[in-house]
Formats: structure tokens, C-alpha cells, sequence
């Protein structure tokens, strides 16, 4: 079972100028085309709308300067695909300087879309590397400088002034400085969870398809000794006929008793197959609930902690062999024999409503930082020493896997006197029964 300690630290990506950014060239494009809508109606209407003078062909020029800039990667790229790293940079670099542009035509800091600033910097934080987020994010601190600093008048009517205090401007710089630290870091960690969670999926996806492509096998096999036997069966007559009719003399002889003996061999070896496909099929489809146990526990016995199986429940009860419970249940016990002292204990419990299946240890137990984040895809370094051992990925996939087949899971350290860790599994037991023969 893959554990915390066998996830290994990414290997160095490649360079700024060849990395593949994780959106497409049209989010971006769509994107600006959004912004020059909104700017151009917030422009028209500051101009007609308010009857307020302030540079319009300027602001307009810069709006221009976006349009010809998607017009231009409409043109010359596709955009269905994925931006380069170093591209995305840019034109997100692009839209914070045209964005400061704006904002020094009408009024810099005092200019209540100020916070627009935010965008850029979020969007960066959610498709690019933090080392690059982090030099936008630069980027965007000194055109808030800027901008604070040369700037035309907030447009006001004709007759009126308006100026802010210079604290005031002060007060709104520090607050989109802190907005735009706090806005990337929240949408960097989001993006980094929602990443490890689709590797983790991917994962379990492969397991799982694994353990289903292993339990296909034996009927393969079958299928493959059925179509062969009677093709065989041929060969191995006409082989005796031949051997038969062939005199002591005859110096085909040895190979016609050699054919004999290996379509013979053939044959017995196919009735092996036949004879699995009929024990297998019990297997694979269905099991007595204490076989399966047995089944689970066969590839931890004999390393080290003794293990106990405890089965009883309210009349016989077989369930459906499944890849998911087969392989879950498994790095359960892994992980339980890895931390025990003497003694694992698997027991198994069901009446007429749930099947209940607990695996406890006597070992040290969970720790309590590393409790509450059992069933994450992975655990950190710290994590792993708290526990004194792996608990990351194989736990998520154990965990996931059960609760496809409908299980609910309950993780906790079991009460005094007793120590050690339990982790049990419970579902309604029409979900895991198999169906009467």
C-alpha cells in the first residue's frame, strides 16, 4: 500500500520560457474581452453619461491597445491551446499595467476600481507557479506606487472638486496591498489542494482499475482453456492414431510419443484453468465474510504483531467480493501491522440492517495533529513525524475506495485502557451482501 513516505518531492518542472501554464489561451483572451467590455461602458458612461471631463481619448487608446492585443493572439495562435508560463505571465503583466494606465487617467487611488488590481494577481495565483505570482504581485505593488503618485484628478462635475486626504489614499493602497497578498495566497492554496486531490483521484483510479483487471484474469484464463480444449482434444487423438500405426522401426516414432505426451501435458495444464474458473468464480463474485478476511490478512501474516480474526453476526452471511474492499481493507491491516507491538485484531460484526468491519492495534495510536487530517490525499513532513510513520496517500486511497462501495468510515485511538488505533467500516448490509444463488 502506497503510504505518505513513499509520495517523493516533485522533480524540478522546466524553464520559465518552456513551462505549460494549466490554462488555455481562450480563458485568457475571453477574459480581457470581459475587462475592455466593462471598462469601455465604465468610461462612456463617467464621459456622457455623467457629463465629466476628464482625458476620454487617452482612456479609450488604452482600451484600444487591448482589443488589438486579442485580436492579435486570435490571429496569430490557437487558442484552444495551453499558454506557456512565461506567456501567461505577460499578458496577465499586460493587463495590470493597462489597468494602472486607466486607473492615472481618472484619478489613481482615489478611484474607487482600484481594487481591480485584485484580478490579475488571483488569476496568476490559481495557473502559475508562486515564485511567478510573486513577481506579478511586485509588479502590481509598484504600479499602485505609481499611480499615487502621477495621476490625473478624479473626474468630478464641472463646479466641484473632490480630493481625498493623503492618509486616506494611504489607507487604500495598504488595503489592496493586503488584499492582493491575501487573494493569491487563498486562491494559490485552493488551486495546490484542488491539484494534489485530482493526483490522489488518478491514483485510486489506477489501483482500482489494477485490482478489477487482476479479478478478470482468472475468467480470461477460463474462457482461453474452454475454446482450446477441443482444438487440443483433436491434436491429442490423431497424435495416438499416428503413434499407434507408426512401427518400432519407423523413425518418426519418438517425436509422434513426444507429441503425445506434450498435447497430454496441454491438456492437463488446461484443466487446471477450468478447475480455477470454478473455484474463482466464488472468489471473485462472492465470499463468506470470514474468507475474505483471511483473504485480506493472508499478505501481512507472519510480519511480526500476531493477527486475530473475529467473525459473528446474526445467521451466515456472504458478501460481494470487491476489488475496492479487497484492496482498502488491506492497507488497513498494512498499516495497522506496521504500528502495532503484539497484536492486531480484525473483527467483523452484522445483523439484519449493517455489516460492520473494525481492524485495531495495540500500537501507539494516531497523535492528535495528524487525527483530524487522516483521509487527506497527502500528509506533510511534520504530519509524518507526529505519526511516527506513512499515513498519507495509501489512507486516502483505503478511504475512497470504501466509500464507493458505500461505507462510512470511523478513525480514532481507542479508549483507555486500551491503546492503539481503530478504523472501522460500517455499511447497510444490502449494499455488501451478495444476492441468494
Amino acid at each position: 500500500m502506497t503510504t505518505a513516505q513513499d509520495v517523493r518531492a516533485p522533480a524540478p518542472g522546466p524553464s520559465f520560457w518552456i513551462a505549460q501554464s494549466r490554462v488555455r489561451l481562450r480563458t485568457l483572451i475571453l477574459l480581457r474581452w470581459l475587462a475592455v467590455i466593462g471598462q469601455t461602458a465604465a468610461v462612456l458612461f463617467v464621459r456622457y453619461g455623467l457629463d465629466v471631463e476628464f482625458p476620454f481619448e487617452w482612456a479609450l487608446a488604452a482600451i484600444g491597445a487591448s482589443v488589438a492585443l486579442n485580436l492579435g493572439l486570435i490571429a496569430t495562435r490557437r487558442s484552444q491551446e495551453l499558454a506557456k508560463e512565461w506567456e501567461a505571465a505577460a499578458l496577465l503583466a499586460y493587463d495590470s499595467v493597462q489597468l494602472a494606465v486607466l486607473l492615472a487617467l481618472s484619478g489613481g487611488l482615489q478611484n474607487p476600481f482600484v481594487f481591480l488590481f485584485i484580478a490579475p494577481v488571483a488569476v496568476s495565483a490559481t495557473i502559475l507557479r508562486p515564485t511567478v505570482t510573486a513577481m506579478l504581485a511586485a509588479l502590481t505593488f509598484i504600479c499602485v506606487g505609481v499611480i499615487s503618485v502621477w495621476r490625473f484628478p478624479l473626474p468630478w462635475p464641472q463646479g466641484a472638486a473632490f480630493e481625498l486626504p493623503q492618509l486616506y489614499q494611504l489607507g487604500i493602497a495598504a488595503a489592496v496591498l493586503v488584499g492582493l497578498g491575501f487573494t493569491s495566497v487563498y486562491a494559490w492554496r485552493v488551486a495546490a489542494e484542488e491539484e494534489r486531490l485530482n493526483i490522489a483521484l488518478a491514483a485510486v483510479q489506477a489501483v482500482l482499475a489494477r485490482e478489477q483487471t487482476l479479478s478478470a484474469l482468472g475468467g480470461l484464463a477460463a474462457a482461453a482453456a474452454h475454446e482450446l480444449g477441443t482444438p487440443l482434444a483433436t491434436i491429442h487423438l490423431v497424435a495416438k492414431e499416428m503413434a499407434r500405426e507408426a512401427g518400432p522401426d519407423d523413425p518418426h516414432a519418438e517425436d509422434f510419443h513426444l507429441l503425445v505426451t506434450q498435447s497430454e501435458r496441454c491438456r492437463a495444464i488446461l484443466g487446471q484453468l477450468s478447475a480455477m474458473r470454478d473455484r474463482g468464480d466464488v472468489m471473485v463474485q462472492r465470499a463468506p465474510i470470514r474468507v475474505l478476511l483471511e483473504e485480506v490478512v493472508g499478505p501481512h501474516e507472519g510480519l511480526g504483531p500476531e493477527i486475530h480474526i473475529d467473525a459473528a453476526g446474526e445467521g451466515p452471511l456472504e458478501v460481494k467480493r470487491m476489488p475496492e474492499i479487497v484492496h482498502a481493507l488491506g492497507g488497513f491491516v498494512e498499516n495497522a501491522v506496521g504500528f502495532a507491538n503484539a497484536r492486531v485484531d480484525i473483527e467483523a460484526r452484522w445483523d439484519a440492517a449493517s455489516v460492520e468491519i473494525t481492524v485495531r492495534d495495540d500500537g501507539p495510536g494516531f497523535s492528535g495533529a495528524i487525527l483530524s487530517r487522516l483521509g487527506e490525499p497527502y500528509l506533510t513532513e511534520r504530519d509524518r513525524e507526529g505519526a511516527a510513520g506513512g499515513l498519507g496517500l495509501g489512507f486516502f486511497i483505503s478511504k475512497t475506495l470504501l466509500e464507493r462501495t458505500g461505507a462510512t468510515l470511523e478513525v480514532r485511538n481507542r479508549r483507555p485502557p486500551n491503546q492503539g488505533a481503530m478504523v472501522k467500516a460500517r455499511w447497510e448490509r444490502t449494499s455488501i451482501e451478495a444476492p441468494s444463488l
